[in-house]
């Protein structure tokens, strides 16, 4: 409330000192109002210009257009007719008849082609299949122990199939059975290609035959 009461006695102090600088003021003086006359001088006419005459240009010459030439007819060539050609004129046959030709004998009969004779022997594939036997008169080496096997601790029994010829020499050495360890495979199969054999024999007759051998490896041997 206080402040309210400061604000409206000061707002009346301005407004109070506006109004007496105000009064003490001179009051502004009147404008005169000044006629002024003036009177406009007339310039003496000048003369209309005249309107200048343009020369139009001479209207372009016609340029002559060539004339196109007749193209030459071409030549048409007379179509020359083919001439019948004359038929050709048969003599008029012989009133004398010719004689009637002779009959030929006929051909003799072809003798009928012999029997095929039948095939002699047994077919070749079962000549060459070798025969399987139990056992063949080999001298089969002892396989080494590889040293990376042993080792290892790797044991196992590899089973080898061998082919023996007419003359005893080994044709064919296969794995049959793997003992589960590529070297000892692999050792067995050395052992059989480096051994020896003779020739299976029946009734006196050497034939070629096929067996199979099998190699332990333990390493208590």
């Amino acid at each position: 409330m206080i402040a309210a009461c400061v604000a409206v006695v000061v707002i009346h102090a301005v407004l109070l000192g506006v109004a007496v600088s105000m009064r003490n003021e001179p009051l502004p003086r009147p404008i005169e109002a000044k006629s002024i006359t003036a009177q406009l001088i007339s310039e003496t006419p000048q003369p209309a210009p005249q309107p200048v005459a343009v020369e139009t240009p001479p209207p372009p010459k016609p340029v002559p257009q060539p004339v196109p030439k007749p193209l030459p007819k071409p030549k048409v060539k007379p179509k020359i007719e083919p001439k019948p050609t004359p038929m050709p004129v048969t003599e008029a046959p012989s009133q004398i008849a010719a004689p009637a030709p002779e009959p030929t004998p006929p051909a003799p009969p072809q003798p009928a082609p012999a029997p095929a004779a039948p095939a002699i022997g047994k077919p070749s594939m079962d000549l060459a299949a070798p025969k399987n036997v139990a056992h063949l008169s080999c001298n089969i080496a002892q396989p080494d122990y590889p040293a990376m096997a042993k080792r290892r601790g790797e044991t196992g029994t590899a089973t080898v199939r061998l082919t023996v010829g007419l003359s005893g020499k080994i044709e064919n050495v296969t794995l049959q059975k793997s003992s589960g360890s590529p070297r000892l495979d692999e050792a067995a199969l050395e052992a059989v290609r480096g051994s020896a054999c003779s020739p299976y024999k029946e009734n006196g007759e050497a034939i070629r035959a096929s067996a199979t051998v099998p190699f332990v490896f333990s390493l208590n041997d």
